[in-house]
């Protein structure tokens, strides 16, 4: 077997598994929103995004020491930010009832707005990181705070505090839209169980993945950045489409919308959680400029949601999506193009 083949096969059975168990995480997580009685927007923002999100870390954490591949890590964070946005567009183009932008809870305005901050973080420590060459076998030229990144741990505290703001505005604008298709013949004991179960799959996977990832650059020619923004951002962002498409077929729009924006708070604040774990030197400062672009994407495909779900535009342009949704098509595409050609 030639080697570009067994390196598509290897990422293809990656995919596959992660596709599969995200199913099951859709599933089960909706299940726990109707034994607990929280609403399906909360659960989709903290229980399953954070869940959804595990392929993302295991792929992170694997990246950066046993791969020794920085570029695939940010890549794949940064690249899983600006595709679950792209997600919001193939939310507007399937959910026909009325303008997704109409009729999305304007409780999400609060998560895209963190949002925007982690992301304006992130951009801000690779910069900084760019200002000073890159460390091999020294740390001593970063600006750096315990041998990370001097917004590592800015980004872990802002992460926290949206999470206890999100709590708390949840619990001041309860949202009883939790969807009703869940199976009531499991106890909620077994429902965790196999929540769990699907969860370590997903691990498992992600895993595996920058392995896989890694061959499949090198025999492809194609340069990490790449890689991990386009095509392990789609492996590790299968379970976010296939809760997105699940909450959709019942009906609960905001676990979909509500999955994708707290998936992006958490993949940002991977990044963070990554550079602990990279010990040559600081994260930020070892990867490809090209980076910025993808966080600066991000940054404006969120600020368009921002604006869709503020004002709730209901046209859609030839019937099919809205504005909004088509510009953060072409963001996205852009965004595709520019990494292409300059990543590292």
């Amino acid at each position: 077997m030639s080697a570009p083949v067994w390196a598509w096969l290897q990422f293809i059975a990656c995919a596959a598994l992660i596709g599969t168990a995200g199913f099951q995480l859709s599933r089960y997580g909706d299940a726990i929103a109707q034994h607990t009685g929280l609403s399906g927007s909360w659960i989709g923002l903290t229980l399953v995004a954070s869940v959804t999100s595990l392929p993302e870390l295991a792929t992170g954490i694997t990246s950066v020491t046993l791969a020794q591949a920085p570029n695939l890590a940010v890549g794949n964070a940064l690249g899983s930010c600006v595709l679950n946005l792209a997600f919001l567009v193939l939310i507007d183009l399937i959910y026909r009832r009325e303008a997704v932008w109409s009729r999305a809870s304007k409780g999400h305005v609060l998560a895209a707005a963190f949002g925007v901050v982690l992301l304006g973080f992130l951009l801000t420590g690779l910069l900084i990181g760019q200002l000073r060459p890159p460390s091999v076998s020294s740390g001593t030229t970063q600006v750096s705070v315990w041998s990370v990144g001097l917004m590592t741990p800015i980004m872990l505290m802002l992460y926290l505090i949206a999470m206890r703001t999100l709590f708390a505005y949840e619990r001041s604008h309860p949202d009883t839209s939790a969807a009703a298709d869940a199976p009531p013949s499991l106890p909620l004991r077994h429902t965790l169980v196999r929540f769990t179960l699907a969860a370590s799959v997903v691990v498992g996977a992600g895993l595996w993945l920058p392995f896989a990832a890694v061959e499949l650059a090198n025999t492809m020619g194609w340069n990490r950045s790449f890689v991990g923004s386009l095509f392990v951002a789609m492996a590790t962002t299968l379970p976010e489409l296939a809760v997105t498409l699940s909450a959709l077929r019942l009906g609960a729009l905001d676990m979909a919308i509500g999955n994708l924006l707290g998936s992006n708070l958490f993949n940002v604040t991977i990044v963070a959680v990554d550079d602990f774990f990279y010990r040559p030197g600081v994260l930020l400062s070892d990867v490809s400029l090209v980076h910025a672009v993808t966080a600066s994407s991000a940054i404006v495909m969120t600020g368009l949601a921002l604006v869709g779900l503020f004002f709730r535009p209901r046209g859609r342009v030839l019937r099919a999506v809205g504005a909004v949704s088509l510009g953060l098509a072409a963001v996205y595409l852009l965004n595709t193009y520019v990494v292409f050609l300059h990543g590292a």
